[in-house]
């Protein structure tokens, strides 16, 4: 490649992701799906349009790949394992027995309504049978849903790339490696397991050096954090399991691990994931050819309506009937499952295999995603008020982000007291701080000033805590517990001194 072509090739990258910015905030204005967007320019630059010919679906099924781990790694760090350890249970039920129940209810809609063969049918039920973690995170962080239910879909949308990709990889090569579906079904347990296995040990051994190595400047944290999480990638799949499950797992870990830096990792991980949605859909839109999707426009409507309309909701209902949610619960459910990139993306897999008629199945799902994206997404927030579950629960716990201070052999906690958090009218010295731990500065409504001991804490402060390394971790469980229990955390047994809080490590 020239340096001219290299320079050409740049110049359209960069003037391609400015439109995509600029579109994303036209597009939340009108309540138009970016992904809408992207996927527009994409075929604004394809045959149809500007005239640029792509078609090479192995090099998007790579990319794609490589952008889903970007994904899920924002993903995972951006979610707090307090707010979905409840709704694991049933998450993992969703992401297992209700893909299997989408995937039957699909294919046979597919067989029986379309004309599909079996195994176009089964591999056109898998694709579009997991939920979109893109879709999912950015949709929901912007709604007031009940945590209960916010935690159910981000973990459910996290964990169901893992079975799905094995599935619909396994679909695809049956004509050379025929397998019975018990033979299958034990290689996505172990597939699973490997994936698990490996996600938490990267995660856990990420956690424990960088928070006792203190690197030379604060952008080194970010790349670090984003480094283990495509290891586990890595890791996990040369291992022979579930590498997307592994960055998954593994930064959820590192999320919720007192990491030094943590907005900077979040801030580094969600630029780095537009980054990557960015690109994956306008890679999309160029691989599509729009005049190609009329014949396929139609039976896309009909598999969608039936995964929307009765595999969805059987599998939610299904799958719940242990936990016992509530109807309205249930209904939100059925009618969040987003889809998006993923099930574009998991479409190239039977093209790359020569499956008979697989541009088909690429089609069906183009037209299904972006039906669906436009139905589902701008109306879920109508659904929850209609519903009566559009009201959020705010935030209770404090926010603390950790540096470290080698030199001193100390820590500097930063602080945020939100609305809701029942540290606000407590006084300093009624923190009851370990010794060997202090405030040394308040931040308030934009002015700083050093505390007394008398100085009462308001809602939106911010705290600077300095705190010896012996006692870091007391003076964290003492201001979680002062944050839930107020002046009576002593009186609740949230001492913060002990481990009498009830928190623990792997809760935040």
């Amino acid at each position: 490649m020239t340096v001219d072509r290299l320079n050409e090739l740049l110049l359209v990258a960069a003037v391609v992701l400015l439109i995509a910015v600029t579109a994303v905030r036209l597009s939340s204005r009108i309540g138009l799906p970016s992904l809408l967007v992207y996927l527009g320019i994409g075929i604004a630059m394809g045959q149809d349009g500007l005239g640029v010919r792509f078609d090479d679906a192995e090099l998007t099924q790579v990319f794609g790949y490589a952008a889903l781990v970007v994904i899920l790694a924002e993903g995972g760090l951006g979610t707090r394992w307090r707010e979905i350890r409840p709704t694991v249970p049933a998450a993992a039920v969703l992401a297992t027995a209700g893909v299997t129940v989408s995937v039957l209810v699909t294919a046979a809609a597919a067989h029986y309504l379309v004309g599909l063969g079996w195994q176009l049918a089964l591999i056109l039920g898998a694709v579009v049978s997991s939920t979109d973690a893109a879709a999912v995170f950015s949709v929901l962080r912007k709604m007031p849903l009940p945590k209960r239910l916010t935690g159910v879909l981000e973990a459910e949308s996290g964990f169901n790339d893992a079975p799905v990709v094995i599935l619909v990889v396994a679909l695809s090569a049956l004509d050379h490696e025929p397998t019975y579906w018990y033979i299958l079904l034990g290689k996505i347990a172990l597939q699973l397991a490997i994936g698990l296995a490996v996600g938490l040990g990267i995660g856990k051994l990420g956690e424990l050096g960088l928070r006792h190595v203190a690197l030379p400047a604060s952008g080194l944290y970010p790349i670090a954090v984003m480094a283990l999480c495509v290891l586990a990638y890595a890791g996990g799949a040369l291992a022979q399991g579930s590498g997307f499950l592994a960055v998954y797992v593994s930064a959820l870990v590192l999320g919720n691990a007192k990491l030094p830096h943590r907005p900077a990792v979040r801030g580094f991980a969600d630029g780095v994931a537009w980054i990557a949605q960015i690109g994956l859909f306008v890679l999309l839109g160029l691989l599509v050819t729009p005049s190609e999707l009329g014949a396929d426009f139609w039976p896309a409507i009909v598999i969608g309506l039936a995964l929307t309309l009765v595999a969805r909701p059987l599998s939610v209902v299904l799958c719940l009937l242990p936990f016992r949610q509530p109807w309205r619960d249930q209904a939100l459910l059925s009618w969040a499952g987003l889809r998006g990139a993923v099930p574009i993306v998991l479409a190239t897999i039977p093209m790359v295999a020569e499956i008979g008629h697989s541009d088909r199945i690429f089609n069906i799902v183009f037209v299904l995603v972006v039906v669906l994206t436009m139905l589902q997404g701008p109306t879920l927030p109508w659904v929850a008020r209609k519903l009566r579950l559009g009201e959020g629960e705010g935030p209770t716990d404090v926010d603390i982000e950790s540096a470290p201070l080698e030199r001193l052999r100390g820590h500097l906690l930063s602080v945020s007291i939100p609305a809701a958090s029942k540290m606000h009218g407590v006084e300093i010295n009624e923190l009851r701080l370990p010794p060997g731990a202090a405030v040394t500065l308040v931040v308030r409504q934009g002015k700083s000033f050093v505390p007394q001991p008398s100085t009462v804490l308001m809602r939106g402060d911010e705290l600077l805590v300095v705190a010896t390394d012996p006692v870091r971790d007391a003076t964290e469980r003492r201001l979680l517990a002062v944050g839930r229990g107020g002046k009576l955390a002593d009186w609740l047994g949230n001492r913060g001194d002990t481990g009498s809080t009830g928190i623990q490590r792997g809760d935040r």
